[in-house]
This record gives C-alpha cells, sequence and structure tokens, in this order.
C-alpha cells in the first residue's frame, strides 16, 4: 500500500468523518420519514433561534475583507514575494466559477426571481411590476457580494497560511496561532477538520442534489420523463462514473478542462438567452436592479422579521447563507490552492466582484426574460414554478427560438457541473481527511465522491429541497463561529507577516 493511502487510512479525521457520514445516509435510506420529521423541526429551530446570527456574521465578512482588500496588506502574496499565478486568469475565473457558482446559480437564476414573483417578500400584490422589481433586487442581493464574502474569507486564509506562511491546507491551520500546542490542542484541531468536512459534504450534497432535482426537471420538461427514483439513481449512477474518469486525470487536467468548458458553455448560453430574449428589457433591468441593490444592501443584510413572525427571510436569505457557509470549506479551500501567486487585494477584488458580476448578468438575462415574458407576453412561468421549482429554466426556454437544442445545451451544462462539483469536492475533502496532502490518494477520493452521492441522494427522495435546506444550516451552525474567529486569526498573522517582511527588506 502506498504512503499517501496508509497516511489516510491511519487518520482520525478520515474514518469519524466518513463514518458520520455514511450513518446519516443509512439512517435517511432506512427511515425516511423519520428523517424528513427530524429535518423539518431542525429547519425551523435553527433559523428561528440563529437568524440573527448569520446576518450578522456575513455583514461582518463583506466589510472586513473590502477593508482588508485597500489597506496596505493587500499588496502582499498569497505565496513568497517572487511567485507567480499557478493559473492563467481565464483558467481561474472558470475554476471559481465552476466550483462556487456551478449548480445553484442554473437552478436558481430563474426560479427564485420567479418565486418571489409569485410570493412577494414584502407582501407586494403578486405578479406586478413592483413584485417583479422587488424579485430581482432580492436575488441580485442573494448572489451577490454577501455570499462570495464567505468563500473569500475562508480562501484567503487556506492560501496564507499554506502558501505564505508554508502550512498545510487545513481548515485548523488557520487558527492554529490561536489554539498553540498547550494541552488537548490535537483534538480541537481534529474536531475542527471532521465538522469542516461533515459540513462541506452536506453543503457539496445539497448543490448536487439541486442539479440532480434540475436535471430530472428538465428530462421531463424536454422528454416527457417522469421524476422517478430509477430516473435520479441513473443520473446519479452516470454522473459517477464521468466523476472517476475526470478525477483520474487529476486537478491540471479534469477540472482544469471541466472549468474551461463550463465558463465557455455559461458565457454562451447567456449571450444566447440575451440576443434572442428582450435585450433592452434585460440591460434596463440589470441596471435598475443594480441600483437597488447598492442602496438597499445593508437593509436587506440586516432584514428580520421579529415583530410579524413572517417566515420569508428565514426560508430563503438564512437558507441561503447557511447553505454557502456549510460548503465553503470545500469552495474555499479550493479557491485558495488554485490562488497561489496572487496578491490578497487581487484575490479579494477578483472573487468578490468577477463571480457575483457573472452572477447577476445570469440572473438579469435569464430571470430578465423569464419577468419579461409574464409580465408582457402573458406567459405563466411563474406560476409553472411555483408548482415544480425545476421546471424554471426549460419552461422559459420553450417560449424562446430553438427551444430543444437550448434544453439539451442546458441539460449538459448542468451535468457538467455535476461532474466538476464532485471532482472537486472529492479532491478538497481528499487533502482535508489526510493531513493536507497535496494529492490525495484517488481512493479517498472515490470514497468521498461516493458519499456525497449518497447523501445527496438520500437527502433528495427522503425530504426533498426541504432535507437539503435543513442538512446545510445544521451543518453551518457551527462552522460560522469557526470563520468569525478565522478572520481575527488571520488578520492577526497578516500583519505579523508584513511586519516580518518589511524589517527583511531593510
Amino acid at each position: 500500500m502506498k504512503t499517501g493511502s496508509k497516511l489516510a487510512y491511519n487518520n482520525s479525521v478520515f474514518w469519524i468523518s466518513s463514518v458520520v457520514i455514511t450513518i446519516v445516509v443509512l439512517f435517511g435510506a432506512i427511515w425516511p420519514q423519520r428523517f424528513a420529521k427530524g429535518a423539518s423541526a431542525a429547519f425551523n429551530f435553527t433559523t428561528y433561534a440563529f437568524g440573527w446570527f448569520y446576518l450578522l456574521a456575513v455583514l461582518f465578512f463583506v466589510l472586513f475583507l473590502l477593508v482588508l482588500a485597500v489597506s496596505k496588506y493587500g499588496k502582499m502574496k498569497l505565496g513568497p514575494d517572487e511567485s507567480k499565478p499557478d493559473y492563467p486568469f481565464f483558467t481561474w475565473v472558470g475554476m471559481l466559477i465552476s466550483c462556487g457558482l456551478g449548480i445553484g446559480l442554473v437552478f436558481w437564476g430563474i426560479a427564485e426571481p420567479m418565486s418571489h414573483f409569485f410570493t412577494s417578500p414584502f407582501g407586494h400584490e403578486p405578479m406586478t411590476r413592483q413584485a417583479a422589481r422587488t424579485a430581482m433586487t432580492y436575488s441580485f442581493f442573494h448572489w451577490g457580494l454577501s455570499q462570495w464574502a464567505i468563500f473569500t474569507m475562508v480562501g484567503l486564509a487556506v492560501g496564507f497560511f499554506q502558501f505564505r506562511k508554508k502550512e498545510n491546507g487545513l481548515i485548523s491551520t488557520t487558527l492554529k496561532p490561536l489554539i498553540k500546542e498547550r494541552r488537548g490542542a490535537s483534538t480541537i484541531r481534529k474536531s475542527i477538520d471532521i465538522l469542516a468536512v461533515i459540513a462541506t459534504v452536506v453543503g457539496v450534497a445539497t448543490s448536487l442534489g439541486l442539479g440532480i432535482m434540475q436535471i430530472n426537471g428538465g428530462m421531463k420538461t424536454v422528454f416527457g420523463l417522469n421524476n422517478s427514483i430509477t430516473m435520479h439513481l441513473c443520473i446519479v449512477g452516470f454522473m459517477l462514473i464521468c466523476y472517476l474518469a475526470s478525477s483520474v486525470t487529476g486537478l491540471d487536467k479534469g477540472i482544469k478542462w471541466l472549468s474551461n468548458f463550463n465558463l465557455v458553455l455559461i458565457l454562451v448560453l447567456m449571450l444566447y438567452v440575451f440576443l434572442t430574449g428582450p435585450t433592452i428589457f434585460i440591460l434596463n433591468t440589470f441596471t435598475q436592479s443594480l441600483g437597488d441593490y447598492v442602496t438597499r444592501f445593508i437593509e436587506y443584510s440586516l432584514r428580520l422579521s421579529p415583530y410579524t413572525g413572517a417566515t420569508w427571510v428565514r426560508e430563503w436569505t438564512i437558507f441561503y447563507w447557511a447553505w454557502t457557509i456549510a460548503w465553503s470549506p470545500f469552495v474555499g479551500a479550493f479557491i485558495g490552492r488554485v490562488s497561489r501567486g496572487r496578491t490578497i487585494r487581487e484575490f479579494v477584488m477578483g472573487v468578490l466582484i468577477i463571480p457575483p458580476l457573472i452572477s447577476l448578468l445570469w440572473v438579469s438575462v435569464f430571470g430578465g426574460t423569464a419577468l419579461y415574458k409574464d409580465l408582457f407576453e402573458g406567459t405563466k412561468i411563474a406560476e409553472d414554478v411555483n408548482s415544480d421549482v425545476t421546471s424554471a429554466l426549460f419552461s422559459t426556454f420553450n417560449e424562446l427560438p430553438f427551444s430543444f437544442p437550448l434544453s439539451i445545451v442546458a441539460i449538459l451544462l448542468i451535468f457538467t457541473f455535476l461532474i466538476t462539483s464532485a471532482d472537486s469536492a472529492s479532491y478538497i475533502l481528499g487533502s482535508m481527511t489526510t493531513n493536507g496532502m497535496a494529492t490525495p490518494p484517488i481512493t479517498v477520493r472515490v470514497i468521498w465522491g461516493v458519499l456525497i452521492s449518497a447523501i445527496a441522494t438520500v437527502l433528495t427522495l427522503a425530504s426533498g429541497l426541504e432535507g437539503l435546506q435543513t442538512a446545510s444550516l445544521v451543518a453551518a451552525l457551527p462552522f460560522t463561529i469557526i470563520l468569525v474567529v478565522m478572520g481575527f486569526t488571520m488578520f492577526q498573522q497578516i500583519r505579523l507577516e508584513y511586519r516580518l517582511t518589511r524589517q527583511r527588506r531593510i
């Protein structure tokens, strides 16, 4: 057996986290009704008791990163001062998008604005122009700076400690200055890594579950195939085969090629809908929604409903932040891993601006087209989405020229995102459970790929979208605390490194 494999199989982080995930999978598969009932209770309690904490934490991340980027520390590199970026800019952006956006954006790009259009966040009359404006503004908020600030926090911390401080790429390493080598430090670090692994698996499984649900919806809309368990398992099985083929080629081939392919496909699909849809309306919608987003950012960032007891913010905003935090160990570690040689300023501004901008353009093009069709052409896309959220993308395509090939391309895009997500997630999980190995053993990565797919299947079949949301919320709660502490330890070490670098130059 190779050394890397021995390291993996003797590692308590690998064993404990994989056993916990396996138990969850088996419980959900054997007792799906109990699983669904427990998921519902956990969702209600978590969003009610800790919603305020999620909102304050995410706003803190945004403000902290923007201040850090424009400060004197922004010129420091994630690596030695003479280091250069490992990947070209286009490839780097493609990796960011494939890893951090992917399935979620394709799923919610139309489904979210149309859901808010049908049921307004502020109680506006449904399916009116005012409801449409609010729907776009809130969609911008959910896919803008806040979401990516979470990824950036983890990515910056991991990249700084791994490449600048020459430590391993584990989440616990970013808290090493606080934990130090005191009694029980090893147990604390392993507990943090186990928690990060479990949160990552659940977060990624949520994304995979959404993607599988949307492919199911696409197959039903395009080919008339029912959303059956058999179809679900066939999609998962085919995804696993393709994922294994990609995984064998490694980070610099499979993931890199798929990331470039995904970025090209996203841009082509978006350009086609932009040109064949209501182009001027899309441009106007983007401009106005961007203005509304900027002016209402603080209001939306801190909005709750303590006086009315309304649950809308809990079901949308808090779920989004929790879901993002849950899989931030994976996305953050991945974007940190592929960002060696970039300055803190370049990393923060690149990750906080480019992917969110593409997200907002996507929402404007696809969500704006769907809104235009319902407002001015009498279509029923919002009603279709209300009855089946997975039909959003394909119901909109039915109103555009060449809807059939367009839907096929969309299914292909979702599927390649599934493969990329499973591949990159298993790569990072393999590293997280083998003491930060740069190239984890293929057997470990395969195990994680299978477990992620299994829990995504169980969550989806047992309790659908609610189960996916609940799993993210519960897994994210303790990790949110870790992220806040990570910000303070990272800033402390950046200040120290800055002083040491200046002393060496004198």
